[in-house]
């Protein structure tokens, strides 16, 4: 036999499974360092889609996570894909963060307080509800490698994700880092120092992901955290700290975040205190309606886990007594 025969189907398949594989991480990688030279070097010739201030760590998080998913999802026989309104939730919420931290947006977050409480909303809550709505964690495991597969899956990350999300924690960490950053003095540095703006936009993603993940787990509890009634308890509760939170905001009649004055504004005809009280208005309505959307799900999730309940013991009781025979 010649060595092109020796070669079995399965290593033929693996081998140009191998070659795909490769070649996606290869155009990401390229992709990568074209749009890095050019916001170094031809930043105006960008369109609004593209980075206005390229991150290495954001753009590779974003774009790996999407083709993990992808190839989790196509690797799976289609009985067992998620339904089509999950994948359109998952990619939904991947674009919304991406749309406020990749493009030219960021540039708006950056001259005007309420485009910036516009990017913290989609960052915080809007992009990664619809994640955790998706629902995707297996499916994203499944499409890396392996090697990261076992890194994600040993029990200290796990264990870290466990106690960040044990219920009281997760949703005074959910307030508390929305808040945090939008203390004046902290709000200031954190504009004007490019570490802390980067590290306030992740904390932003990773804590809204975690907590939205743990109150719209579709499983009952075990093998979720939590049961429903927390998971409903924790929806209703964060809501009300977001709206005094934006109410003192906007209803405050000092200059709070001066950035936006000495930074220039990107409409300079918005003064201060209006700019101020449309950022306050976005922080304080659209959270506050997501909790409510959050709510409903959790309820809609918790009555659908009752019905497949009462399904499966109707099942094993087996059909009903049939007492004709008796009655006649």
């Amino acid at each position: 036999m010649t060595q092109a025969e020796n070669h079995s189907p399965s290593t033929i398949v693996s081998s140009a499974a191998v070659g795909a594989y490769g070649s996606v991480y290869f155009a990401i990688a390229i992709a990568a360092c074209i749009l890095w030279w050019l916001t170094r070097n031809h930043a105006s010739l960008l369109p609004l889609w593209a980075p206005w201030e390229f991150s290495w760590l954001e753009f590779l998080s974003a774009w790996l996570t999407i083709y993990w998913y992808i190839r989790g999802v196509t690797s799976i026989t289609a009985a067992e894909r998620p339904s089509l309104l999950r994948r359109v939730s998952f990619f939904a919420g991947m674009l919304v963060i991406y749309a406020v931290l990749e493009t030219h947006f960021e540039y708006l977050a950056e001259h005007q307080f309420f485009f910036n409480r516009i990017q913290h909303v989609a960052m915080h809550h809007l992009g990664p509800l619809l994640i955790a709505l998706s629902w995707p964690g297996a499916e994203i495991k499944r499409g890396m490698p392996a090697s990261l597969r076992r890194v994600v899956e040993h029990r200290i990350p796990i264990r870290i994700v466990h106690i960040l999300q044990q219920p009281i924690l997760a949703a005074f960490l959910f307030v508390g880092s929305f808040f945090f950053w939008l203390i004046p003095s902290i709000h200031f540095h954190a504009m004007i120092d490019p570490r802390l703006f980067a590290l306030m936009n992740w904390t932003m993603v990773i804590d809204g992901i975690l907590f939205w993940c743990l109150v719209l787990d579709p499983r009952p509890s075990p093998p979720a955290r939590v049961s429903f009634g927390w998971r409903a308890a924790l929806a209703t509760v964060v809501m009300f700290p977001q709206i005094l939170g934006g109410a003192i905001i906007v209803f405050n009649r000092h200059d709070l975040y001066t950035f936006y004055d000495l930074c220039g504004r990107i409409y300079p005809n918005i003064g201060a205190h209006y700019d101020q009280t449309i950022g306050g208005l976005i922080t304080w309505i659209p959270p506050a309606m997501m909790s409510v959307v959050a709510l409903v799900l959790v309820l809609n999730a918790m009555r659908l886990s009752e019905e497949r309940n009462l399904a499966n013991d109707t099942k094993k009781m087996g059909p009903p007594l049939n007492a004709s025979p008796w009655t006649g």
